[in-house]
């Protein structure tokens, strides 16, 4: 039966085995619940099927079993009247059900069998069923923790992580240049060794040109 190799499958499926390779384990894991949902209610009405289908052979076969046991009695009153030939023909329509009810009988036994299968298919794909969901509850918790590290992490990196170190070190250096610049030009303010000259013979002459007119008034 196709439904029970699929059910099967599912049995047997790891489901640790595919979480690990699983790239979303969660929607892959919802995705197994859904499966194993949708086979456990097929499972549970084959079952019911099943059941209906053997209670329906039993009563044939119970009907058969009655008709044969009426032609026997048939068969005796037959030759009660000394009536072999009537007698004969009871017996044979005896054996006849008799044969009928022994199919019924095999196929009870059979479905019988049938019935025990879907039954322990269905409790074994609910007990998977019921381990898929745990499975589940606990992946998601998993995952959430695992986010909330990951992000935990992502801003300890944005705080201490390379990136923002050569970020405080590129503002270093931007400053230390501008500060290099300042001096430089403060450098380049100062009086050249030329200018000093020149100012140095220009008090001198200054000076001369004092004392002259000085002379001049004391003369």
């Amino acid at each position: 039966m196709a439904l029970l190799e699929r059910v099967a499958t599912l049995i047997r499926a790891n489901l640790n085995d595919l979480i690990d390779q699983a790239e979303e384990p969660e929607k892959m894991l919802k995705q197994v619940i859904l499966d194993m949902q949708n086979q456990l209610l097929q499972v549970k009405t084959q079952v019911a099927i099943a059941i209906a289908d053997q209670h329906l052979l039993m009563k044939k076969r119970k009907e058969n079993e009655e008709k044969s046991a009426e032609w026997k009695r048939k068969a005796v009153l037959a030759v009660d009247r000394q009536d072999e030939g009537l007698a004969r023909a009871a017996i044979e329509r005896s054996i006849t059900f008799d044969k009928t009810g022994n199919g019924f009988a095999q196929q009870i036994a059979d479905h019988a069998a049938q019935v025990e299968n879907l039954k322990s298919a269905f409790h074994r794909l609910e007990g998977k069923l019921d381990e898929a969901r745990a499975k589940s509850e606990l992946l998601v918790s998993q995952h959430r923790r695992a986010r909330a590290m990951n992000l935990a992490g992502d801003a300890r990196m944005k705080i201490e992580g390379d990136p923002n170190g050569a970020a405080f070190d590129r503002l270093n250096q931007k400053v230390d240049r501008h500060e290099a610049l300042g001096l430089a030009k403060a450098e380049m303010s100062k009086d050249t060794v030329e200018d000093q000259f020149a100012k140095l013979e220009r008090s001198d002459q200054v000076e001369r040109m004092l004392a002259e007119i000085k002379a001049r008034k004391t003369g």
